[in-house]
């Protein structure tokens, strides 16, 4: 029993700091100067992008792209600039925590 309760105390933790890792990559990668999680500032929350892509089969490959790339007219007049400053890797890890967020 005292085992059951530390492993699942030790994934937890695990969880959790994957989750909050990747909101800080976000914040070094400069995301948050355009984006929150829970509501719009230049760009959309990350929770209506989540929901606006949930359940298309390539909605990573299209984020992945747009955040790398950059892209317009999806959310609005204003666009979103490339990001040179963001590896591929970088970019992936993002949007599956981006589509996580609900």
């Amino acid at each position: 029993m005292k085992r059951s309760l530390m492993l699942f105390t030790v994934l937890s933790a695990l969880a959790s700091s994957s989750a909050m890792a990747n909101a800080d990559l976000a914040k070094a990668k400069n995301c948050m100067a355009c984006h929150a999680v829970a509501n719009k500032v230049v760009g959309p929350a990350y929770k209506d992008v989540a929901a606006k892509y949930a359940g298309q089969k390539d909605a990573e490959a299209k984020l992945v792209a747009k955040v790398l790339k950059g892209g317009a007219g999806a959310w609005g007049a204003v666009p979103m600039p490339a990001n040179p400053q963001v590896s591929d890797a970088e970019a992936r890890t993002l949007v599956k925590w981006i589509m996580t967020q609900k």
